[in-house]
């Protein structure tokens, strides 16, 4: 019996999801249809890369609130580029480099200038939310290629690009937080910071990087949904960054870091595209929408905290 629950305790997240799809799809019986089903792995591909990013810095202890406005800023840039130069290797590698740098700015904050992260990435949503307004005027950039709308509408073999953009950043992220000293380093840093800084580890470097890597994957997500969209909006990314931080603790990482993993930031990322898609199909007011998935994620943390206890 206390084998079969810890097992339970430890898949619990999955558990979830998969009564979540037999509730939702006894209710609504087109929740299982194939290109229902496709849509909801689509919608949930941006949030799925974002959180990935998110769970490195949510497992050292941080938190990232800049990256709906990084998302943003990075999308608008790749569309303007797409439009005047209509070269796409130089708007996706410029998006990249500029997300990097956006998170390098963060990390560095957070670990040389010793700054709170909630601080720095409250004060970061902020500005880049602003550089995002001057750099478009305001209004949306649109003009972009066939080859770039590829990115955020195409399918190959059947399955949307987005979601094999999204299983790749996975593999690179289970990677490097399973396989590499890197990966161990996070967890020791968000286990105990102290401890980790006296066994030799440079926690400023390990602090730096996880925003480096949660600003990448925040570009990637503007990438995708400017090319989706066909256009980049400087309200693009809004919110996205509560998203996904639920996707990470409803995945069942601790917010005080060291606890968590990749795979359950992606089965978090699928409970809340899930969710929305339930509610839509049942035809759920958007305002009651924010209650509920609010209330789900309240009671994914209680139930860890009990857990826990």
């Amino acid at each position: 019996m206390e084998k079969l629950k810890a097992l339970a305790l430890k898949f619990k997240s999955l558990i979830g999801l998969f009564f979540l799809c037999i509730v939702i799809s006894i209710i609504t019986p087109r929740f299982l249809n194939i290109n229902n089903l496709l849509n909801v792995l689509t919608q949930v591909s941006v949030n799925a890369v974002i959180a990935i990013g998110m769970s490195f810095v949510i497992l050292t202890g941080g938190i990232d609130l800049s990256v709906g406005s990084i998302l943003a800023v990075t999308g608008a840039l790749a569309a303007s580029l797409i439009s005047k130069q209509n070269s796409l290797f130089l708007a996706i590698l410029l998006s990249l480099i500029v997300g990097a740098l956006i998170g390098a700015f963060n990390g560095l904050l957070v670990s040389k200038g010793k700054i709170q992260p909630f601080i720095v990435t409250l004060a970061g949503m902020t500005i880049f939310r602003g550089v995002t307004y001057v750099y478009t005027n305001g209004t949306p950039i649109s003009g972009l290629s066939k080859d770039f709308t590829f990115i955020g509408n195409a399918r190959v073999l059947g399955i949307p690009f987005p979601v094999i953009i999204t299983f790749i950043v996975f593999l690179i992220a289970w990677y490097l937080i399973n396989e590499t000293r890197f990966g161990r380093y996070v967890y020791a840093l968000g286990g105990n910071e102290d401890s980790a800084r006296l066994s030799g580890i440079n926690t400023d470097s390990i602090k730096t990087m996880v925003y480096v890597i949660s600003g990448i994957t925040a570009a990637i997500g503007g990438i995708i949904v400017t090319s989706r969209i066909g256009s980049a909006s400087p309200n693009a990314g809004s919110g996205y960054e509560l998203d996904a931080i639920a996707a990470v603790v409803l995945g069942g990482t601790s917010l005080a870091g060291g606890e968590g993993s990749i795979a359950g930031t992606i089965i978090g990322a699928m409970i809340i595209g899930v969710l929305n898609n339930g509610l839509n199909l049942m035809n759920v007011s958007p305002f009651y929408q924010s209650i509920v998935k609010g209330l789900v994620i309240l009671l994914a943390v209680l139930i860890d905290k009990k857990n826990k206890k």
